[in-house]
């Protein structure tokens, strides 16, 4: 995963109005309904006055004007930017960078100049450090593409470096680079998961998922653990073993643990998802999108990309991660409708339907989290379709057992700027979950079923403070919006993150 890095300077002085830099260009951002703009060129700065009053640019948010300068300055390009009517609104500069990125790679820039931000800011630079921490944060994000596995493919020329002019503003400087820094971490972060969720079913097997782990511990000095099929029959995680048991890939169990402060008994555990191609089993899932079930295991990428955050910025919280990997696939050896699973905390199973065997791998997990150590745990998973017909593509469903919990970690979405709503858990829905044969049945039927799926994993918590984050619609998208990418979103990393180091 060899991700584009953006490297930002801050500059108090206008030097680079006479540095001449190939494959560059200069925006300026602009309030809607607003003529106060900083100079840029006679010439140049006519041409947008003119748009202006054609009303053809107001800086509506998303408005973009890109103009190639002619040698007029300093950079190839000018670049005016909506930012709408409020200035303070991060969710808009995070879009507008991303839509800057996208722009960048596009006309093959390497090098972007910010303008003088001082027609914006009545403002200290203190109090708009949020609006240019998510700018830079969709820059990162806008330069992500999906990996090309074309014979001929070139990798895209990107943008390397990013200048903000600070000029006029007061600030403290050290802050600033430590937010856009953190900024750049977050979007890495979500981009390491997307790429993650976008391999092809046999190019990232549940080994493979372990091995990527195994490096990413490494890489961090995190401590782990990885259980193979014997390791999991021994401990007794009949659940795990049971939806791999179809498949020549074996599952595993990936655990991998940050301890950031050594003085505190809390644990917060990160439980992901990670059918790594899901058939539906004996089950069987029809052939029209089943491609896309190379995302299935988008929770447990989510996690990898939350704990690549976390090594990078120390966060002074103890963190475990808990990924059970699997393939689910029909064969002599599969499990079958009717089979009853006793999981890793003794509670049996009964099986109606195979192609609900997320929640099958997210028992075991949940209750070695518990094991772990887990004080609180946030469950991620790409687990029902019926939050699709619910909330389509804008939105993460959420279940919880803890009020309180929900509230702190709803906080992280104000910064993120990520959408989740979260579910009812009344007690007739949890009824619905009642086996004849077993001590829980795992497809009770369409009715309110994305809520009694995650009910069904909140039987695992067993009292212990937990949020289930259900992204079977917001992980991946056929055409890109306006923060994510066409295919694998990273859908919660931000959020997750944000919540774990505020």
């Amino acid at each position: 995963m060899n991700e584009n890095m953006i490297t930002i300077h801050l500059i108090e002085d206008e030097a680079y109005k006479t540095a001449v830099t190939p494959q560059s260009a200069w925006i300026t951002v602009v309030q809607e309904g607003t003529s106060d703009l900083p100079s840029i060129h006679p010439q140049l700065d006519q041409a947008i006055v003119d748009l202006q009053q054609k009303k053809m640019f107001t800086g509506k948010l998303k408005q973009f004007r890109l103009f190639p300068t002619y040698g007029l300055i300093a950079a190839d390009s000018i670049v005016y930017a909506g930012i709408g009517s409020d200035m303070m609104d991060t969710h808009a500069w995070r879009m507008i960078g991303v839509k800057m990125g996208r722009e960048a790679m596009q006309h093959e820039l390497t090098t972007l100049q910010v303008t003088d931000l001082s027609h914006l800011m009545s403002q200290a630079t203190e109090e708009i450090i949020p609006m240019l921490a998510a700018f830079v944060e969709g820059l990162q994000l806008g330069q992500y593409e999906i990996k090309s596995y074309q014979k001929d493919a070139s990798p895209s020329v990107k943008l390397h470096t990013v200048t903000i002019d600070l000029s006029g503003s007061t600030h403290d400087k050290v802050a600033l680079e430590q937010k856009l820094t953190y900024a750049l971490t977050l979007a890495k972060g979500t981009n390491y998961a997307r790429d993650l969720t976008n391999l092809p079913g046999n190019k990232f097997t549940p080994e493979m998922f372990a091995e990527e782990a195994v490096r990413l511990a490494k890489q961090h000095n995190f401590s782990y653990e990885i259980l193979d099929e014997q390791q999991m029959k021994q401990k007794g995680m009949g659940g795990v073993l049971a939806v791999g048991q179809g498949s020549a890939n074996p599952p595993r169990m990936i655990t991998l643990q940050y301890q950031g402060d050594p003085n505190s008994d809390d644990v917060i555990a990160l439980v992901g998802k990670g059918i790594t191609f899901d058939t539906g089993g004996i089950s069987i899932k029809p052939n029209a999108g089943m491609a896309e079930m190379v995302s299935d295991m988008g929770g447990g990428a989510v996690v990898l990309g939350v704990m690549d955050i976390i090594g990078k910025s120390l966060p002074k919280k103890n963190v475990i991660a808990v990924i059970p990997a699997a393939e689910n696939m029909p064969s002599s050896t599969a499990y079958k409708p009717g089979d009853v699973i006793t999981t890793l905390s003794g509670k049996t199973i009964e099986v109606l339907n195979t192609d609900a065997e997320g929640r099958i791998v997210l028992a075991d997990a949940m209750t070695y989290a518990k094991q772990l150590g887990a004080t609180k745990i946030i469950e991620n998973s790409t687990l029902t379709g019926a939050v699709l017909v619910l909330l389509d593509h804008v939105a993460t469903g959420a279940v919880t057992n803890n009020e309180a919990f929900w509230q702190d970690f709803h906080e992280a979405t104000k910064y993120s700027g990520e959408k989740v709503w979260l579910m009812p858990s009344y007690e007739e829905l949890r009824k619905k979950l009642k086996s004849d044969v077993a001590d829980i049945n795992n497809s009770p039927g369409r009715g309110g079923s994305m809520i009694t799926a995650g009910l069904f994993i909140g039987e695992f918590a067993e009292g212990t403070p937990w949020i289930h984050l259900d992204t079977g619609g917001s992980s991946w998208l056929n055409q890109q919006s306006d923060i994510d990418p066409k295919y694998a979103t990273g859908a919660m990393v931000r959020t997750i993150a944000a919540f774990i180091h505020p």
